[in-house]
């Protein structure tokens, strides 16, 4: 496990900057809360430090998502954000941040937050229905993406142990997102989505980039270099800093 951090960490190393930008980790929840955030945290805080690439400050102080708080921000991570976590201004400050060109890489939970809102809904790609109990299943990298800067130095997974999400309406129906994972449903239990079951994608959005990962419940996957490097490589991407040749 170690060797697979250290590996997808270099990936991020190689393209280091002198000027590292700034990510906010929000990770507010109203109702179910993973036990898996501090971990979350953690991993990316450490990533940051691995990588010089960015520094992350992590808040669950919904009432500093004003335009001018987030402004100096290039990323937002939202890190298990279920429930209504924002009130309408500061939904709408996170509208403004992201029509500025920001980025969000949303994780898991994420796809949770504010089930009733449609804007919310289109930003993650998908709303949350359900998941059937957690097992260990089979991830499979979309054929179309595979050379995707998020995926790089990925291939897919046997046996990632997860709560396999599923949508209120099948991702692949969004036109607008490029799918970069899929779960193999011949390998788990409980998918509603037939043979194409999406678990990650992501999206150019009224101005910004997203990157969303359905994987990510438990604690041991952010101590993980497969799924860890994924999410960092998704911060460079959502921050237009995957190329700085």
């Amino acid at each position: 496990m170690l060797k697979r951090l250290q590996a997808n960490t270099l990936c991020i190393r190689e393209m280091a900057t002198q000027n590292p930008f700034y990510v906010l980790i929000f990770s507010k929840t109203s109702g179910y809360r993973h036990d898996s955030i501090p971990a979350g945290i953690a991993s990316l805080q450490q990533l940051a430090g691995q990588t010089s690439r960015f520094t992350v400050t992590a808040s669950e102080d919904a009432s500093a998502f004003t335009p001018d708080s987030l402004s100096k921000y290039r990323v937002i991570v939202l890190l298990q954000t279920i429930g209504n976590i924002f009130s309408q201004d500061q939904l709408d400050a996170l509208k403004h941040f992201v029509r500025a060109g920001g980025g969000v890489v949303a994780i898991h939970g994420a796809a949770a937050g504010i089930a009733n809102d449609a804007w919310y809904g289109k930003l993650i790609g998908a709303h949350f229905a359900q998941h059937p109990p957690h097992e260990r299943g089979t991830v499979l990298v979309e054929e179309a993406n595979q050379d995707h800067f998020i995926m790089n130095c990925c291939g897919g997974r046997k046996g990632w142990m997860d709560e396999w999400y599923n949508f209120h309406s099948h991702p692949r129906e969004n036109g607008n997102l490029n799918i970069l994972l899929r779960g193999d449903p011949r390998s788990f239990e409980g998918g509603k989505h037939g043979d194409d079951h999406p678990l990650g994608w992501c999206q150019e959005f009224e101005g910004g980039r997203v990157f969303f990962t359905a994987l990510g419940h438990f604690e041991d996957a952010y101590r993980d270099g497969w799924f860890v490097g994924q999410i960092g490589r998704g911060i460079l991407w959502a921050a237009r800093q995957e190329d700085m040749s």
